[in-house]
């Protein structure tokens, strides 16, 4: 909004100028939902407790889990609310990417508060039916990708991607692009879900893969740097810089009141969109493949909870892991709950620096 309204006034005054630029932007809409987070936060957590709006703790987890029981959750209607505030400032809403990216946001955020209702009014810790919850999410990611392969903002590589490591190869997927953008979105949104079982740590770890994916899509949307690292071009993609750095400021002022002992839990309402969202820089960009290197550890997350299952049901109940997700593993060897949070998210830093690495390999 602001890009719109002020960029034009550079003529009139100069300073305004700055409105054109996507880093200054995109710093701006992160330190304007960071601040918003952060003044909003008492805030919305006042009202849940008065609402009565609290966790269920499943019976299955590590039993210094249950006092979590009743601590206010859905606090992801405070990170959508301060990064959709953001973005909707400071970048460019002509651009389409931005338009499909808090389309996707706004989906994902409605479902999560759809679980999280029925978990906490219905008492059900499950929340709604796996089924239920995978038919929306599918059908959110299947509008995604037909926007995208259809309608999309740069035709001449509509369904091509990068390759890992490879100078110059181009991966291109036709039509199965449209049933690839929607196993990442789904399967993210799950895994990030997965993450958030302990504190601050779903938060931790977007605020790292996000703030990664912030440089890749500009890098990927400046020509000449494109060019140099022998990528894509995707000229688009700059702008979700903006869409980025508005979640990691969201997500990094939750962290305030989510890191231990936690105030606030995220719930599905956070989790499932900021999932979807990692997933959608990764396609726009064109950097599908970096993102299981970014995300690795959502997709351990979620490869224990695949791995800990198939295991259980081939050996007749036998366990893989003590507790999955892999995080609950840990707890139960020793690791304090900060330690598997500090730990993981050291992993996760370790992963962007791999991944912004491979970039000059190719």
């Amino acid at each position: 909004m602001l890009y719109h309204l002020l960029a034009p006034l550079r003529e009139v005054f100069s300073p305004l100028n700055l409105f054109r630029y996507i880093t200054f932007r995109a710093a701006a809409a992160g330190a304007v939902s960071l601040v918003l987070t952060l003044l909003l936060g008492p805030v919305l957590i006042r009202l849940v407790r008065r609402l009565q709006i609290g966790q269920n703790v499943r019976e299955e987890v590590p039993p210094t889990h249950q006092r979590k029981t009743g601590t206010p959750t859905m606090g992801g209607v405070l990170i959508l609310a301060a990064s959709l505030t953001g973005i909707l400032l400071f970048a460019d809403l002509g651009n389409r990417l931005i338009q499909l990216g808090a389309a996707l946001l706004i989906g994902l955020g409605a479902l999560g508060i759809w679980d999280d209702y029925v978990k906490v009014r219905k008492g059900k810790a499950r929340g709604i039916s796996k089924t239920a919850k995978l038919v929306v999410q599918f059908g959110l990611a299947l509008a995604v990708g037909a926007v995208l392969y259809f309608l999309p903002p740069d035709p001449a590589i509509r369904s091509q991607t990068n390759f890992l490591l490879l100078k110059n190869l181009v991966v291109e997927f036709s039509w199965l692009y449209i049933p690839f953008v929607m196993l990442l979105v789904v399967g993210f949104s799950n895994a990030v879900n997965l993450a958030d079982g302990l504190d601050g740590l779903a938060a931790g770890l977007l605020v790292i893969a996000l703030a990664s994916f912030a440089a890749l899509c500009y890098v990927s949307g400046h020509a000449g740097l494109a060019e140099y690292l022998n990528i894509l071009f995707v000229r688009s993609s700059g702008e979700m810089t903006v869409y980025c750095l508005a979640l990691v400021g969201g997500a990094l002022g939750f962290l305030w009141f989510n890191a231990h002992p936690a105030q606030v839990f995220m719930g599905d309402t956070g989790s499932l969109p900021l999932g979807g969202a990692l997933a959608f820089v990764a396609v726009v960009s064109r950097h599908e493949f970096l993102l299981f290197v970014v995300g690795g550890v959502f997709v351990l997350e979620a490869l224990s909870v695949m791995m800990q299952v198939a295991w259980f049901r081939s050996t007749g109940g036998r366990r893989l892991f003590r507790m999955a997700p892999l995080h609950h593993h840990f707890e139960l060897k020793g690791w304090a709950e900060t330690q598997v949070v500090t730990r993981f998210m050291i992993l996760a830093v370790l992963l962007g620096l791999v991944a912004m690495a491979s970039l000059k390999i190719r």
